[in-house]
């Protein structure tokens, strides 16, 4: 279990309130929304002297301070981090730089959280907005999955059932994993990860009769499908919320892929209707999509990759080239910006940023610069030791993985 270390002040053990008047608007609970409130230290958004600020907190910290910036980050949260990437080469970095006394993780939690568990008992890990989550990861508590598995175990099916987990999971999620023998994948090894689960225990693999992956269907149905070659009638959608997860007994021994009903809020709003649009709005376009969309999505799409994969095959193409990119609108504009040779559009008309990701903006990073300027860390997060310990060896059965990261063209 991790925890959060706020601002002072916050008044977390206040009583909460009705989820009506929540949802209302009349009442806030503070200990659902940590990090809204910053015990007056936030400045204000339009401070002209934030940019200033920013570079002057951070040149008096020196190599204290290392900054990692996610790639779905705003512009100016990116200008001010020492290196960019995904979540896990991210926490990979920080893990590098054993000097660096501060992590400041301009991400989400599950990312500072893997931080923590990858770097050293002396460094501190500092997610700029506690309240900047993750709705995939949150969509799998550890009771859930726990309860997930007694009824795998009741049913007589854990023995032969392998967890693999998305990094885009709560640290508990993770330790989970590595107590009962799985492992953790990123959306560039997840078919590594797969192949490694269903593999013979001869060939070093875990020979299981099928695979509990969670918290994205959608990733896990499309590594299933598109690399190793399975049947969507092998995949069956594991509801926590239902009773055996809305399934027989039948449909689950029967299954290769238990997929958690899990999906990311803004690459599951990209539609078939979006492929079809974005094609007759620009004749001879290629459709570039993360494999978090769905399947409809990715069937219709000319590529299908990770993060860095859509940003490396932007990179390689040449002058003139036309791309419609199913990712996070931060990114997409940012490659837009950085190639304005290629002619590049969001897959959707409606434009989405990741909400939560977009809760690290300059202000907060502002403030826990200057805090840890100051003398106080504030946004801590830590992982407890047996936690960390147990997601560990989750994430070290990832490392051990054969192979290197892939994306597939469309069949």
């Amino acid at each position: 279990m991790s925890t959060i270390e706020p601002a002072s002040g916050l008044g977390f053990d206040e009583p909460v309130p009705s989820a009506l008047l929540h949802l209302l608007g009349t009442l806030s609970d503070p200990a659902s929304e940590r990090g809204v409130e910053c015990a007056g230290a936030l400045p204000p958004a339009g401070d002209p002297a934030l940019p200033a600020r920013a570079a002057e907190a951070k040149a008096a910290l020196g190599d204290r301070v290392f900054i990692l910036g996610h790639h779905y980050q705003r512009d100016e949260v990116i200008a001010f981090a020492d290196t960019t990437g995904d979540s896990f080469r991210l926490a990979s970095e920080a893990a590098a730089r054993p000097a660096a006394e501060f992590i400041v993780f301009c991400g989400v939690h599950f990312m500072a959280e893997s931080a923590d568990i990858l770097t050293g008992p002396t460094q501190q890990v500092v997610l700029p907005d506690l309240a900047a989550g993750c709705s995939m990861a949150d969509m799998a508590s550890l009771d859930q999955v726990r309860t997930c598995w007694d009824t795998l175990s009741e049913l007589g099916l854990a023995d032969r059932t392998v967890p693999v987990v998305y990094m885009n999971s709560a640290a508990a999620i993770k330790a989970f994993t590595g107590r009962h023998g799985g492992t953790v994948c990123t959306s560039s090894n997840a078919a590594q990860a797969l192949r490694w689960a269903f593999a013979p225990s001869d060939q070093g693999g875990r020979a299981a009769d099928r695979v509990l992956f969670l918290p994205d269907q959608h990733l896990g149905r499309n590594t299933a499908v598109r690399d190793l070659g399975l049947s969507l009638s092998d995949c069956v959608c594991y509801d926590p919320r239902r009773p055996q997860g809305g399934l027989t007994r039948e449909e689950l021994a029967n299954a290769r892929m238990l997929l958690w009903k899990g999906h990311c809020s803004v690459h599951g709003r990209f539609t078939p209707a979006c492929v079809d649009e974005v094609r007759a709005r620009i004749p001879g376009v290629s459709v570039l999509v993360h494999p978090e969309c769905t399947h409809e999505v990715v069937s219709k799409a000319d590529l299908v990759g990770s993060t860095e994969y859509i940003i490396r095959t932007v990179e390689r193409a040449p002058a003139g080239s036309q791309w419609a990119i199913g990712t996070e609108l931060n990114l997409v504009r940012r490659l837009a910006h950085r190639h304005p040779d290629q002619t590049i559009a969001y897959l959707d008309r409606t434009v989405c940023f990741c909400a939560t990701m977009n809760r690290i903006d300059l202000p907060h990073l502002v403030m826990s610069l200057e805090s840890l300027a100051a003398g106080h860390v504030i946004n801590r997060v830590r992982v407890d030791a047996t936690t960390a310990e147990e997601a560990r060896t989750a994430l070290d059965q990832m490392l051990a993985l054969p192979g290197d990261s892939t994306a597939t063209r469309r069949d």
